[in-house]
C-alpha cells in the first residue's frame, strides 16, 4: 500500500513539474513571440509596407522619395503613441505578405481577409467596408443585371475578386482579363472595354490622373463591399494586434479614418458625396 502511495505521489509530482515546465515555455514564447509590439517599442520604428501607385493610400514623390496618402497619415497616428517613427520598405501587393512573414515589415495596409491569406498572416478588425464598381467613361449600368449583357465589355484583373465577381454576377459578359488595373485602364481608353471592376477608393483615384473616366457605379443586385485590414504576423502575444484592433475601433468610429481618405481624395478635387461611406 505504502508503495503504491509513493508511486501515486510521484507520478503526481511528474504531472506537477510537466504543467510547469509547459507554463515556464508558454511565458518564454509569449516573451519572445511578442516581437512586433517589442520591437517597435524598442527601436522606436514602425516598419510599414508603401506600395507605389496604390493610391489613395500611399503615393511616393519621385522627385524626393516621400511618401504620402491616406496609409501614411494612418500610420503615423499608429506610431505616435508608442513615441515611434514610421519607416516606409517599398514593396508590392504581392509580395507584401511575403515581407510581413520574413520580418522586413511590421504591419501591411489595405488587404481584404481571405481564407487562403488567413492562412499564412493574421488580420485586425475592418477600418473601411469597401465596397466595389464599375469605372468607364460613360458606363450606364447600375446593377449587375445591367452589365450582365454579351454586349458588355467588362475588364479584371486575373485571379483577383473583380474577376470572380463578374464570373458569378455577370456571366453573359464579355470578360477582359488583364494582369494589372493599369492594363484594365488602358483598355478603357483605347475602346476594347467598356468598364473595370475595381474597389471604389481605387477607382476615384484612378479618376483622379484620368479625366477620361467619368462613370463610377457601385452596382446593386447585390451591392458588394469587403472589409478593409491591416495585415499582421502570426504571434503567440496578442499585444500588437490588440493596440491595432483598439486604434481601429476607436478612429472608425470617430470618423477620423474617413476624414483622412476623404482629405487624400480632396486633393484630386473628389469631392466628399463621391466617396462610398463607412457602412
Amino acid at each position: 500500500m505504502v508503495a503504491r502511495r509513493e508511486l501515486l505521489i510521484g507520478a503526481g509530482a511528474l504531472a506537477g513539474a510537466a504543467t510547469l515546465v509547459a507554463q515556464a515555455r508558454e511565458a518564454a514564447a509569449q516573451s519572445t513571440d511578442g516581437s512586433t509590439m517589442d520591437r517597435v517599442t524598442s527601436t522606436k520604428t514602425l516598419r510599414i509596407s508603401a506600395i507605389v501607385g496604390a493610391e489613395p493610400y500611399f503615393k511616393k514623390n519621385l522627385g524626393d522619395g516621400t511618401w504620402s496618402g491616406v496609409g501614411v497619415e494612418m500610420a503615423k497616428s499608429i506610431a505616435d503613441p508608442l513615441g515611434a517613427k514610421v519607416e516606409y520598405v517599398e514593396t508590392t501587393y504581392a509580395n507584401s505578405i511575403l515581407d510581413l512573414k520574413s520580418g522586413r515589415i511590421d504591419l501591411v495596409f489595405s488587404l481584404n481577409p481571405t481564407a487562403e491569406r488567413a492562412l499564412s498572416i493574421d488580420f485586425t478588425h475592418p477600418y473601411y467596408l469597401h465596397p466595389y464598381c464599375f469605372l468607364g467613361k460613360d458606363f450606364k449600368a447600375t446593377t449587375w443585371a445591367d452589365a450582365n449583357k454579351p454586349t458588355v465589355r467588362l475588364c479584371a484583373s486575373n485571379g483577383t475578386l473583380p474577376d470572380a465577381l463578374v464570373k458569378r454576377y455577370a456571366p453573359n459578359a464579355q470578360v477582359i482579363v488583364t494582369k494589372t488595373i493599369d492594363e484594365g485602364v488602358l483598355a478603357v481608353q483605347t475602346g476594347r472595354a467598356d468598364a473595370i471592376i475595381t474597389a471604389a477608393l481605387q477607382a476615384l483615384a484612378i479618376k483622379v490622373k484620368n479625366a477620361q473616366f467619368q462613370s463610377i457605379t457601385v452596382p446593386t443586385g447585390p451591392r458588394i463591399a469587403l472589409p478593409t485590414c491591416l495585415g499582421v504576423r502570426v504571434e503567440t502575444s496578442p499585444r500588437w494586434t490588440n493596440y491595432l484592433n483598439a486604434w481601429i475601433d476607436y478612429n472608425r468610429a470617430s470618423g477620423q479614418i474617413m476624414d483622412w481618405i476623404t482629405a487624400e481624395l480632396a486633393k484630386g478635387g473628389i469631392r466628399r458625396e463621391d466617396i462610398p461611406q463607412d457602412a
